[in-house]
């Protein structure tokens, strides 16, 4: 062999067994490795009666194969935000919340939420609330919640 053909024949084995290791590597939404991906629809706060606390809805949609948790939300609006979850007409905080893989979760009135506590300002209908939800396994989301009238009930909800 000479040198020409010894040079193309290790550069045929390098690109090789690149394209083999690149192979291996799971970035191509497979289970063991891609992250969840997050969608939120619906989202709103009824406008608070006062500063103490108010409350935040919304439909969190998790369009890919690999469950995932709530583990927290933040906003400039409280330094204390808090998951919920209702049950038997009893509601109490929790550390998470499941969101299923192609599944979603839906915080309504009545049933599962968002708590602010101590609010900084109280804001008022027609207003934006930003919030960033942060998940056990997916990027965080930002969101802007619509502040509504204190009746308003979204189209998704379950409760009557």
């Amino acid at each position: 062999m000479n040198t020409r053909t010894t040079r193309a024949l290790a550069a045929a084995l390098s690109l090789t067994a690149a394209l083999a290791i690149s192979g291996c590597s799971s970035d191509d939404g497979g289970a063991d490795g891609a992250k969840p991906a997050m969608t939120v629809s619906g989202g709103f706060m009824p406008e608070p009666v006062n500063d103490k606390m108010a409350g935040a809805f919304m439909v969190i949609k998790n369009g890919s194969k690999t469950a995932d948790k709530l583990t927290g939300i933040t906003s400039p609006l409280s330094d204390d935000l808090q998951i919920h979850e209702t049950k038997d007409q009893k509601m109490k905080q929790v550390p998470s919340m499941d969101v299923p893989a192609n599944g979603e979760l839906n915080l309504e009135r009545g049933g599962n939420h968002v708590m602010f506590m101590g609010l900084k300002s109280t804001p008022k209908v027609g207003e934006k609330v930003t919030v960033e939800l942060h998940f056990e396994k997916a990027d965080p989301v930002k969101v802007e919640l619509d502040v509504k009238e204190r009746t308003y009930t979204a189209q998704n909800s379950n409760a009557h």
